[in-house]
This record gives C-alpha cells, sequence and structure tokens, in this order.
C-alpha cells in the first residue's frame, strides 16, 4: 500500500486495501481458534473432575469443530474470483408452464439459500410466463445478483441442468412430467478485472422496455430497463433493477464485461484441453441434479452421487452437503 504514492494508483490502492483487510480478518481468525483450542486444553483436564465443567467442555468441542469445518471448507474456494459477488441466472427449458414454473422454484430456493448465508441478493431482470393454475406465475428467464463473502465460490458448482420430475399442477389428467431448467453462475468481477475488455459501441443492439411484472398493479408505466445485445458474440444481458436507464445501462454493461471476459477465459482452457489431449470437461449445459416427486422423494447429485430424500429442505435453501461435496471434488 505504501509504494502507490500518486493519485493515479487510486485502485491498485483500494485493491490492497481490500486485500489487507482480508488476510487481517483470516489472521484474525486463525489466532481466536487457536486460542479456543487452548481453552478448551485446559478444560478438558479439569473436566474428569466436575461433571458440570466436562458439559461445558463438550458444547465449546463442538461449537470449534463446527467452526473449524467451515473454514476447512474454505479452503477449497481458491478460484481468481472465489471471494466475488456472483450473478445467477436461471433459464426455463421447454415445457411451458412446467418449465416456467420449475424456475420460479429455483429461484426460491437460490433466494433461501441467500438468506441462510447471511447474503444479500436482489433482481437484475426477469420475464414472467404466462398465469397457470393457483395464480402461479412462471419465470421464463431471471437473473440475481447474490453478494457476499465467496458468494461466487459456493455457487459456481450450480452450473448446469436442473432436472424435475413431478405429478405436473397444471396437468388436468394428473400426468407425470419431467421439466427442465438450465442455471448459470458468474462472477461479478470489477474495472480492474475487466480493463482489456474493449466494447465498440458499434458492436452493441440497445434496446429499452418496461420491467416486467406479473401484471396489475406490479407492471411498469416507464421503459426504464435495458437489453444489451453483443452482435459479435450474440450474448445478451438485460437489467432492470435500476431506476434509471442510465444506471441499468452501467450495470448491463458490467455484467456483459464480466461475461467476455468468462468467455475468453473458457476458450483458452478448451485451446489448452485440445493441445494436451485432455478429455473435454463438461459444460455448463450439462445435466447435473436430479429432483424427484413422483414416484418417490428425492434428490440426487449426478457429479458428486450425493443424494436425499428431504426433497423439501433442499427446495427450503439447505445446499450445503451438494455445495461441500462438489468443492472437494474439484
Amino acid at each position: 500500500m505504501s509504494s502507490v504514492s500518486d493519485w493515479k494508483g487510486r485502485e491498485k490502492l483500494v485493491e490492497a486495501s481490500k486485500r489487507l483487510s482480508y488476510l487481517k480478518e483470516e489472521v484474525g481468525r486463525l489466532e481466536q481458534f487457536q486460542k479456543e483450542a487452548d481453552d478448551l486444553a485446559e478444560l478438558m483436564d479439569l473436566s474428569s473432575q466436575d461433571p458440570k465443567i466436562a458439559e461445558e467442555t463438550g458444547k465449546m468441542a463442538e461449537k470449534l469443530f463446527k467452526e473449524l469445518e467451515i473454514k476447512e471448507n474454505e479452503v477449497f474456494l481458491s478460484g481468481p474470483y472465489d471471494r466475488n459477488n456472483a450473478i445467477l441466472t436461471i433459464n426455463a427449458g421447454a415445457g411451458g408452464n412446467d418449465a416456467e414454473d420449475w424456475a420460479t422454484i429455483l429461484l426460491r430456493m437460490y433466494e433461501r439459500f441467500a438468506d441462510r448465508k447471511g447474503f444479500k441478493y436482489s433482481v437484475l431482470s426477469r420475464s414472467f410466463g404466462e398465469p397457470g393454475p393457483e395464480a402461479r406465475i412462471g419465470t421464463k428467464e431471471v437473473a440475481l445478483e447474490v453478494r457476499g463473502k465467496n458468494a461466487f465460490g459456493l455457487l459456481r458448482g450450480e452450473s448446469g441442468v436442473h432436472r424435475l420430475v413431478r405429478i405436473s399442477p397444471f396437468s388436468a389428467k394428473q400426468l407425470r412430467h419431467t421439466s427442465f431448467a438450465s442455471v448459470e453462475i458468474m462472477p461479478v468481477l470489477g474495472e480492474e478485472a475487466t480493463k482489456e475488455i474493449e466494447i465498440k459501441e458499434d458492436d452493441l443492439k440497445v434496446d429499452t422496455y418496461r420491467a416486467s411484472g406479473p401484471g396489475g398493479q406490479y407492471v411498469n408505466k416507464r421503459e426504464s430497463a435495458i437489453r444489451i445485445t453483443h452482435l459479435p458474440t450474440k450474448i445478451v444481458v438485460s437489467c432492470q433493477v435500476e431506476r434509471t436507464q442510465g444506471m441499468n445501462r452501467q450495470k448491463a454493461l458490467e455484467i456483459l464485461k464480466s461475461k467476455l471476459l468468462q468467455k475468453k477465459e473458457q476458450e483458452e482452457k478448451a485451446k489448452m484441453e485440445r493441445i494436451k489431449g485432455a478429455s473435454k470437461s463438461p459444460e455448463w449445459g450439462n445435466q447435473i441434479r436430479s429432483y424427484v416427486f413422483y414416484p418417490y422423494k428425492m434428490v440426487k447429485d449426478l457429479r458428486t452421487k450425493v443424494e436425499t430424500s428431504q426433497l423439501e429442505t433442499v427446495l427450503d435453501g439447505h445446499l450445503d452437503q451438494f455445495i461441500e461435496a462438489e468443492l472437494r471434488l474439484t
């Protein structure tokens, strides 16, 4: 930090300050673990003589082991963007109302997961499907920004196709349907990371529209939402969460730069794998997890083989067992 001597180095100074704050926090946590372990060792010597001390020692040990387990999982979050915020995009697959309803269920699942982690989140853009029975409003596509420590690192393994098997609530004959929705996870990148990405104005097609809603009082009367199409790559991004066109445009461009950088890194990785003769890694379009409501209840991850019959619990945002297993797998 002391090496930055002029105002032009402000960005580097800010990044260095963030890094210093992070390292201080990490060292502080490790020192606290050491102190708690030392206290626990002393109590263990006394616990054989006093049942009350033994009970308190057991509670302290359980608490410390849980905290250490969480810290151990963080060791696997060593990617360049794992500590960043994340943008989570859900797209309903083919299947009409069923697929759109499934996308809405997944959105709620990730919102509940964020709540449990203490993360903040906001919907950047959302397009709604047609209303179904019981006033169910489906989702065609939604982009959710998740803000919190290690948000991208924890969520990156959720990228892929999620498959649902259930008795369709939209089927008058109560038939079993299979629905699909794709999930894409992207890190939120700052200017420093994306400064090498240049976007020409001529390469952009910019559309404005009214922020979508399920209807009624939620319909936005102003065309403040922005949709940007990057013509060379056909990448489309949109934002409708901000109050003005200008702010939505700025946010959409930030997302576009992150997508272009991620695309560039994926292409370089694929090129190196072809040179090495390595097997092609699975892309985001591949199915990663199945959620079965009928004829039995089961959630099974096809990569880690982790499975559970606690379907409702998983859909309520309890994803830790799947995320931790995927982190250790990679």
